[in-house]
C-alpha cells in the first residue's frame, strides 16, 4: 500500500481538479448539470483513481487504476475542449488547464511504464 498523498502525479491532479472547480464556478447556470458536472467529476476520477489504486494490493491493481485515471484525464481534456469550443472558459483558463491535463497524462505513462518494467 503507498500513500497517495506523496506521489507528485496525485499531488498535480489534486491541484488540476481544484483549478477546474475554479474555472467552472464561471460557467452559465444552465450548464450545471451539463459540462460543469462533466469537467468537476472527470477532474476529481483522476485523483480518486490514483488513491483507490494506492489502496490495492500489488502493482498490478495500482497499473489498473492508472489507466482509468488515464482514461478520465483524456475525458476531461476533450470536456475542457468543448467548453473552449463553446466559449464557456477564458483561454486562459483553458491554456493552464489543458496544459495541466497534459502534464498528468505524462506522468501517468511513465508512472505505469515504471510499473510495468517492474513487475
Amino acid at each position: 500500500m503507498r500513500d497517495f498523498r506523496q506521489l507528485k502525479v496525485w499531488q498535480k491532479s489534486h491541484q488540476l481538479t481544484l483549478t477546474a472547480y475554479k474555472a467552472t464556478t464561471k460557467f452559465p447556470k444552465n450548464e450545471l448539470y451539463g459540462l460543469t458536472s462533466q469537467i468537476r467529476r472527470s477532474s476529481a476520477s483522476v485523483s480518486a483513481n490514483i488513491a483507490e489504486g494506492c489502496g490495492r494490493r500489488g502493482d498490478a491493481e495500482l497499473a489498473r487504476f492508472l489507466q482509468i485515471a488515464m482514461g478520465s484525464a483524456s475525458e476531461l481534456e476533450y470536456h475542457l475542449l468543448l467548453a473552449k469550443d463553446l466559449e464557456l472558459i477564458a483561454d486562459l483558463d483553458y491554456r493552464q488547464l489543458a496544459t495541466a491535463v497534459t502534464d498528468v497524462k505524462r506522468m501517468l505513462g511513465s508512472f505505469l511504464g515504471k510499473l510495468i518494467a517492474d513487475g
